[in-house]
């Protein structure tokens, strides 16, 4: 059935800015600004699977596990080298101070791995299964069992863990976080770290089916940040919710309308949901 092919292909984006969407979220929750560094984080996370995988020859899943931990690495120096020594807490001074790192790294990308576009290997052979009358690409499979994975850890994470209560606490109420003691720099530096580890993820995961290039996150990051406005921005089910309708809208849309107006929907959607609901379509 043509239309389940296409409702695949848009869970199977949707899962992508989802992901991205929730990496605003956790920063926006620590910090309560928007963090465009995220987008690039979405192109690193691509950009360290191909070396590890095609450059040093290290299985794909090696290669995956890797380009997750190295962008949450990445984003950890983002927070600690870039926007702790301003020394300040004003969010319109942070937004800025995150817009020129983003700028800063989208240079070093295209320094250290070039303009050209490359390929990645998908993680499981590039044969179709067919699934409800449609054929599924594995990948696709692999972007929604890894996304439902990813969003069960960070359950874990922020319920079962010291510190994902402190990131809580500093969401919920700064100030009375810190009367109480919970140390701001590593809750700012845990948050950055999970972001990246998100934006990572995602990116590894679409970059087997579409091409490479320093600026491959720039549209995947900004429809992951309509993805959270549509949501919720800040509220992690709203982050979910938000994705994965943005991208069936994106993918039906594309198929029944016009496949030309496809990156210019996401942002039809999120005016008309700013004008509608501007708090998102999940109760916070």
């Amino acid at each position: 059935m043509d239309f389940m092919q296409f409702v695949w292909a848009g869970l199977g984006n949707g899962a992508i800015y989802a992901l991205i969407a929730l990496g605003f979220c956790v920063v926006h929750g620590a910090m309560g600004i928007v963090n465009f560094v995220q987008v690039d984080l979405v192109t690193l996370g691509g950009m360290f699977l191909y070396s590890a995988s095609v450059l040093a020859g290290l299985p794909v899943p090696v290669g995956l596990l890797a380009a997750v931990v190295g962008t949450a690495l990445v984003a950890m120096l983002v927070e600690r080298l870039g926007l702790r020594p301003a020394r300040t807490d004003h969010p319109l001074v942070l937004v800025f101070l995150t817009v020129g790192i983003s700028i800063v790294l989208r240079g070093a990308i295209q320094m250290v791995w070039g303009k050209n576009r490359m390929a990645v290997p998908p993680i499981a052979e590039d044969v179709p299964v067919r699934l409800w009358g449609a054929m599924v690409l594995p990948q696709t499979l692999w972007m929604m069992v890894l996304t439902v994975a990813a969003i069960g850890g960070l359950v874990w994470f922020f319920r079962g863990t010291n510190l994902g209560l402190a990131m809580r606490a500093v969401a919920s109420n700064p100030r009375a976080a810190a009367v109480v003691g919970i140390p701001a720099g590593r809750v700012r530096m845990a948050a950055f770290a999970v972001a990246g580890a998100c934006g990572g993820l995602a990116g590894a995961l679409v970059t087997p089916v579409t091409t490479l290039s320093a600026d491959v996150g720039v549209l995947l990051g900004l429809k992951g940040f309509a993805a959270a406005i549509l949501g919720g921005f800040g509220s992690f089910p709203g982050a979910v919710a938000g994705g994965v309708l943005l991208g069936l809208v994106e993918s039906l849309a594309a198929a029944y309308v016009s496949s030309a107006y496809k990156d210019a929907l996401a942002f039809v959607v999120l005016v008309l949901v700013l004008c509608w609901r501007p708090s998102g379509i999940v109760r916070q």
